[in-house]
């Protein structure tokens, strides 16, 4: 986006509104930034649609205004709260007085079907294209629809089309009575004891989640638990997951594999002196070694993968009835497999490879059957922590990643919903002055509308399987999604907007299928129209202090709102402690993305807001610069969340030892430890701290004290 680069033609504009790019936004000081010709024509190249030249543009709309007006009803229509579904229906003037016949195909198999008189409808309006009248016409179909995903097929005499009925209630699932709830949030792979093997596993996460739950706590909250790439490359960020479909079989407990107790070779090679060297070197290294922890556990989980097929048995049986039911497991193996046999990412493979189905012969079959079987643990180890913790009335709270790993299999498997020509990012802004380029393609809204949302259907029922709630990462990204066309500068890209009724319809039928609730990650700069959205679907938004404190202490906050996760910060954020101390401006400034005099400012800036802290929330006189006071100020900070009518209160466990450094700074790879830092205490040491026992005791106190909401 700049000032300096001939701007949009009217045409182009035009041309932009028809695909829902948008030619201009708000930036976070509030000023208008309008997108150049260039950058428009870049995001089109990436939409695969001709730009660059007036030529091009002419063309262009003229063929997407033909198509628009040719396609007789909406891909996708939300209907809420079981209404009667009332269709767009667009036709020649010609066909337009004739009679529709309306097949309605219902989610149970039920069929409904009826003729409907269209000179009876009423004309919504009417457009003439090349000489050509299309009457546009509301019909009315004859009867509610139960919440779920219905098709409509209709047949008139200028042709047959069909579209996807979502009917969802207007606001996602809620308890019918909320208490005040608390709970605990941590990095799986932070999260480590005597027994793992270096970063935390599905083991860890069930005995964190039951620590919490004999404190009283309500939730456990965790990063996403999707696969990655850890070998070579070994790319562990939770957000460039390798799908949205599967777990990561780095988080197996290996002790917990059924086979284990029968497989005498597996049993050997764990108890060999070297083998348990490598172990106890992985436990004392004080960052996660992904990839020799993954190499060690695979070592144990191949061999076990051998035993398993080697013969039947009923884990064997039950196993195939499952590959058979969802084969999409084999597809996503044999992906894994030719990706290590190749050694180089999908886009590099043959042509036949990289579009079609992947062939007996292509890969080696000891690899597939490894991922085949490791898919299985995961699955039954996740099925048994969800099970458990529902079991102890503990909801487990997963991540939603905004992407995926372009090289990953989900951008493989559906090449024809995802811009591949462009990656999701953020146009620049006060902090990263040149935009942000996040790496992944972005869903074409489009193509995601031609298949009712399958995949993201299938994503969030992945995960809503068995979670209690589920976090949406940038959820304005069901709004808008900022592009950057390959090849060029972050700033050089453009938001495209996207269906969001349609997606707030999926997320609404699906938690109430699964009877979980949904919150929305709304920090940072975002349109108001998303926060009245939130609302008006019944998603929790996020109240984090360090986001929402100002520097004047009478308005150092805004009310706390009732249906939101408060908190004091996030795993992209500084910790309490490092806030406080303006430890993570020196950071940007070591970084190079402050210089002397903005460092100076944002200092004074932060003074300021520790100020507003103190005097909100620590008793007159009380302020000293010492580890008390921020001990006192951590204490007063975390009660003030618990007092507040919010439904959830989470705390980063890491506070509670008043931890500094960050599990993620944004805008760095290799500059810091991301994704990697193990937590300062075992799960074992938790239980027998306390002063972390203390803080979460205050919270606990303060969340169930009787108070008028």
């Amino acid at each position: 986006m700049t000032h300096t680069q001939p701007q949009a033609t009217a045409e182009l504009k035009q041309l932009a509104t028809l695909f829902g790019i948008q030619t201009q936004y708000l930036d976070d000081r509030g000023r208008r930034q309008c997108a150049s010709q260039e950058s428009l024509a870049s995001v089109f190249k990436a939409f695969g649609i001709p730009a660059a030249t007036p030529r091009e543009i002419q063309n262009s709309l003229r063929e997407t205004l033909l198509d628009r007006v040719r396609e007789p009803i909406p891909p996708v229509v939300a209907v809420w709260n079981q209404a009667t579904p009332r269709i767009q229906v667009r036709l020649p003037e010609s066909a337009s007085k004739g009679n529709l016949s309306a097949t309605l195909q219902f989610e149970s198999g039920e069929r409904l079907q009826t003729d409907i008189a269209l000179n009876r409808q009423r004309t919504r309006t009417v457009e003439e294209i090349e000489g050509v009248r299309y009457i546009t016409k509301t019909v009315s179909l004859p009867r509610s629809l139960p919440t779920g995903y219905h098709t409509l097929t209709v047949e008139t005499p200028a042709g047959k089309s069909q579209t996807h009925l979502l009917s969802a209630p207007t606001k996602t699932f809620s308890e019918k009575r909320t208490k005040r709830a608390w709970g605990v949030f941590a990095p799986l792979y932070a999260l480590h004891s005597e027994r793992s093997w270096g970063g935390g596993d599905f083991g860890d996460l069930r005995a964190f989640a039951n620590w919490i739950s004999d404190l009283g706590g309500d939730v456990v909250a965790t990063l996403p638990l999707l696969p990655a790439f850890l070998g070579k490359p070994c790319e562990p960020s939770p957000y460039s997951p390798v799908s949205r479909l599967f777990w990561n079989e780095f988080y197996i407990e290996v002790e917990r594999i059924p086979e284990l107790t029968a497989c005498r070779e597996a049993r050997r090679l764990i108890d060999s002196n070297r083998f348990q060297q490598q172990i106890q070197s992985l436990r004392q290294s004080d960052v996660v070694d992904y990839f020799n922890q993954m190499a060690a556990k695979r070592r144990v989980i191949e061999v076990l993968a051998r035993f398993f097929f080697s013969k039947p048995s009923p884990r064997r049986t039950a196993f195939n009835r499952h590959i058979r039911s969802h084969p999409a497991w084999d597809s996503y193996a044999r992906f894994r497999a030719v990706f290590e046999k190749n050694g180089k990412a999908w886009p590099n493979w043959p042509a036949a490879m990289r579009t079609g189905e992947l062939r007996d012969g292509e890969f080696d079959p000891a690899i597939r059957n490894y991922y085949l079987y490791a898919q299985w643990l995961a699955r039954e180890q996740m099925e048994a922590l969800s099970t458990e913790t529902r079991g102890r009335g503990l909801k487990l709270y997963l991540d939603m990643p905004l992407g995926v790993h372009s090289d990953g299999y989900d951008a493989w498997k559906e090449q024809s919903l995802f811009a591949l020509n462009a990656s999701g990012g953020a146009p620049p802004d006060s902090v990263f002055t040149k935009g942000q380029d996040w790496g992944f393609a972005p869903i074409h809204p489009g193509k995601s509308r031609e298949q009712g949302h399958r995949y993201i259907i299938q994503y969030l029922r992945h995960h809503l399987e068995h979670a209690g709630m589920l976090r949406i990462d940038h959820v304005m990204g069901l709004h808008r999604l900022y592009w950057v066309p390959r090849g060029v500068p972050a700033s050089h890209g453009a938001y495209v907007s996207y269906p969001a009724e349609e997606l707030y319809a999926v997320l609404s039928i699906e938690s109430h299928k699964h009877r979980a609730t949904i919150v929305g990650e709304n920090l940072g700069t975002v349109p108001p129209e998303v926060n009245k959205s939130l609302s008006r679907h019944g998603i929790r938004e996020m109240f984090v202090s360090q986001y929402e404190v100002k520097p004047h202490p009478h308005t150092a906050f805004r009310r706390i709102p009732k249906m939101s996760v408060a908190s004091l910060n996030t795993h992209d954020m500084p910790t309490f402690q490092a806030f406080l101390q303006g430890l993570d401006i020196m950071d940007r400034h070591d970084l190079g993305l402050l210089n002397q005099a903005d460092l100076n400012r944002e200092q004074r800036l932060r003074n300021r807001i520790r100020r507003s802290f103190i005097k909100l929330l620590l008793p007159a006189g009380s302020f000293k610069e010492t580890s008390q006071h921020v001990e006192g100020l951590l204490r007063a900070s975390l009660a003030h969340l618990s007092a507040s009518s919010t439904e959830l209160v989470l705390v980063n466990l890491e506070d509670l030892w008043r931890e500094v450094q960050s599990q993620n700074v944004p805008g760095t790879t290799c500059e810091r430890v991301n994704w990697r830092r193990k937590a300062r205490l075992s799960i074992d040491q938790l239980s027998h701290d306390p002063g972390v026992r203390q803080f979460l005791g205050i919270v606990h106190s303060a969340r169930n004290r009787d108070r008028k909401s």
